[in-house]
């Protein structure tokens, strides 16, 4: 928090040259803001003539202010008290204060009431404040209590946030929503500063000033996520964003049909069919929508039209089962709610096929950009026309992207995942916005530089969504597919951008053409054992075995690393870079540990291969730590080669590692059941 000096008429002398010394230290400027109303009336106070006659409306006033000063003291003295009842390590300090607080105000109250004053009037006029020594002495006390309350408050506030963010942010759901409203902020700051630089540039235009009132829009709405989820306060008539998600909607109503094997009086039929209706009722989006194809939309309809009867079918056994407590009757319920689960879960794949081809559909015919180019050429041609005709299209296309955002809501399958789906959704609605406005400014402006500049800013923005897209909707089907558990760090939510000024990103060592494409080949290498990777978890059966998660999560920061070669994806600096290279360095010692104690299972003469595998790796995870943390100056391009060099070495170990992990397993659950066999039969022969 910055310092500042004291108000005048605090620490120094007023515009009538009253010195003012109450030793007292402001310590914020946002102290200092809250006490310059205060300080204000106080400094008319004492800041008079001294032996001077003052008329009877002169006297009236000063008492005004004098009664104001108090009434608002006492006010103030009110939130105080509430603030040290809810906060008992502080309640002493801050009442003591208060206390001092609200006899200042009474004393500065007393000193100015004239009615108390017992003196002759000498042709209208009194003299007032012959002693000015108990004003002052009042006056210093309150404002030096003020502060104190107003100090302790700040340290309120600061231990509520910090308690907040330990407890609450371990919660993925907040995680993702603090993660998206840090990402608009500190985008933000980027498009404010070219934004605001244009509207000092183009103060007439009025695209600019929308364009910069767009900012501010955005920012507010992220500052207040960020106060509700550190305050854990939902507004008022807000609605949970798992509510309207088709797939949270199925499998809640799953566990409450299942539930009814257990207990027949879980619920009323009414529920039941009231649950089904309204996920019924949200698969119109798909089918309502413009993008959904004749044979999807037809498919998703007669699954809707299936389950419906399915339940019917259901209710009726229900019913019967409740009468009737046979075992016939408890096979039929048990085989409708069998039938009806399966239509459900078909119903989810078709969801999943529609929302995720026209996804990555979209994203195929948008890569090119070609729509910003022409706005961005427009823009400097100063083409009215050409401008009309490109905002059209990338309205239409905004519209198309928000529309599959909204789809992969509803299949996202984790809560994060829909967070995640939410903000992408408002960044394209916004941003499409905010790049027509710039384009607009510049087509108004040509030869402006700014205007450029701004519009290449929000530009950037859009491109980046649509990279982030294409991660989002990969762990989207990794969810689907179950490759992915609830708590596993997502790559598509926003990351937080690093606030080192050391840093720098890949910008000022941009490498030449014949690095990128070395670096592009190595990319590429990475992309396709990545894939190599995942064919071998998808063989396991226990996906949450611990050689699988690691596995697993090496291979997600692989494919981040191999986004960033092609300059998409999540990692934006080679910052970004060296960060996940070291998060993936300690995860494939994680690995190795993990096949260690895997080891402790097999025989000596299956140990040998798999001990040679992570021989080689455990040296390549320590290369690369070192790799990471060794300064190389300005030549990012060689720390980048190097490290993607050694990620992809230890990525092809890896997939021997996870092979032969798999064999082996395999091999020891036959011999264990082998053991089981013969030990079972040696038992019925009577020989054990």
């Amino acid at each position: 928090m910055a310092a500042s000096s004291g108000p005048a008429g605090v620490g120094g002398a007023g515009p009538s040259g009253f010195a003012f010394d109450s030793g007292l230290e402001i310590k914020t400027r946002s102290v200092e803001q809250t006490l310059l109303p205060l300080v204000s009336q106080i400094t008319t106070l004492i800041n008079h003539k001294d032996n001077t006659k003052k008329s009877d409306k002169t006297l009236q006033a000063i008492q005004r202010v004098g009664q104001a000063v108090n009434l608002a003291v006492g006010r103030f003295v009110k939130v105080g008290e509430a603030i040290a009842n809810e906060n008992w390590d502080l309640k002493e300090e801050i009442n003591i204060a208060c206390i001092e607080a609200k006899q200042a105000g009474e004393t500065i109250a007393a000193l100015t009431d004239i009615s108390s004053l017992n003196h002759p009037e000498s042709d209208g006029q009194i003299t007032i404040f012959t002693d000015k020594t108990g004003v002052i002495k009042a006056a210093r006390l309150l404002l030096s209590s003020v502060t104190k309350v107003l100090l302790l408050a700040d340290r309120v506030v600061i231990k509520q946030i910090i308690t907040s963010r330990n407890k609450d942010l371990k919660d993925e759901k907040k995680k993702a929503k603090m993660a998206a409203a840090r990402a608009v902020l500190e985008k933000c700051t980027m498009m404010l500063l070219t934004a605001s630089k244009t509207c000092l540039r183009h103060p007439n235009c009025e695209s600019a000033h929308k364009n910069k009132e767009g900012v501010f829009d955005r920012m507010k709405v992220a500052l207040d996520k960020v106060i509700e989820i550190v305050t854990d306060c939902k507004p008022s008539g807000e609605t949970d964003i798992s509510s309207v998600s088709i797939f949270t909607g199925i499998k809640e109503f799953k566990m409450n049909i299942e539930a009814l094997l257990e207990n027949l009086y879980f619920q009323s039929k009414e529920n039941l069919s009231a649950t089904l209706e309204v996920i019924l009722e949200r698969t119109e989006d798909f089918t309502d929508s413009a993008y959904t194809s004749h044979e999807h939309r037809e498919r998703i309809l007669e699954l809707s039209t299936q389950a419906r009867l399915e339940l019917q079918q259901l209710l009726s056994v229900w019913i019967q089962s409740q009468s009737k407590k046979t075992k016939s009757i408890a096979e039929e319920l048990e085989l409708a709610v069998l039938k009806i689960s399966h239509s459900l879960k078909e119903l989810k794949k078709e969801l999943h096929r529609t929302a995720t081809q026209l996804t990555a559909d979209l994203l195929k015919y948008h890569a090119d950009h070609v729509v910003l180019k022409a706005l961005k050429l427009t823009g400097v041609e100063g083409n009215l026309e050409g401008l009309a005709e490109y905002a059209c299209k990338l309205s239409e296309q905004k519209e198309q992207l928000v529309e599959v955002c909204r789809l992969l809501r509803h299949i996202s399958g984790t809560e994060p995942l829909e967070i995640t789906c939410v903000h992408a959704e408002e960044t394209f609605q916004v941003t499409g916005q905010q790049i027509i406005s710039a384009a607009e400014t510049l087509t108004l402006h040509p030869s402006s530089k700014i205007a450029k500049e701004n519009l290449d800013v929000f530009c950037e923005a859009w491109e980046s969504q649509i990279g982030d897209m294409s991660t989002l909707l990969r762990e989207i089907n990794d969810v689907f597919e179950g490759r992915r558990g609830e708590k596993y760090g997502y790559l598509s939510l926003p990351k937080p951008m690093k606030n080192n000024a050391n840093l720098k990103s890949l910008k000022p060592d941009k490498p030449d053409s014949e690095e990128q494409a070395k670096i592009a080949k190595l990319g590429l290498k990475l992309g396709l054992l990545t894939s190599d990777v995942n064919c071998e978890i998808k063989k396991w059966e226990d996906q949450e075995n611990e050689i699988v998660r690691n596995g697993r999560n090496m291979s997600s920061m692989a494919y981040s690393l191999y986004l960033f070669t092609r300059g998409e994806g999540p990692l934006k600096t080679s910052q970004d870079l060296i960060h996940q290279l070291e998060v993936f360095a300690e995860e494939g010692l994680k690995l190795a540990s993990s096949v260690q104690v895997f080891l402790k299972q097999l025989k000596d003469d299956d140990k040998l291969m798999l001990l040679l595998e992570i021989n080689k790796l455990i040296p390549l995870c320590h290369q690369l730590q070192t790799v990471t943390k060794t300064p190389l100056q300005n030549q990012v391009f060689l720390k980048v080669d190097k490290c993607i060099t050694k990620t992809r070495s230890m990525m092809a170990i890896l997939v021997q590692l996870l092979s032969l992990c798999y064999k082996l397993l395999k091999k020891l659950q036959m011999e264990n059941n082998r053991w089981v066999s013969v030990t079972n039969k040696d038992s019925v022969d009577g020989k054990t």
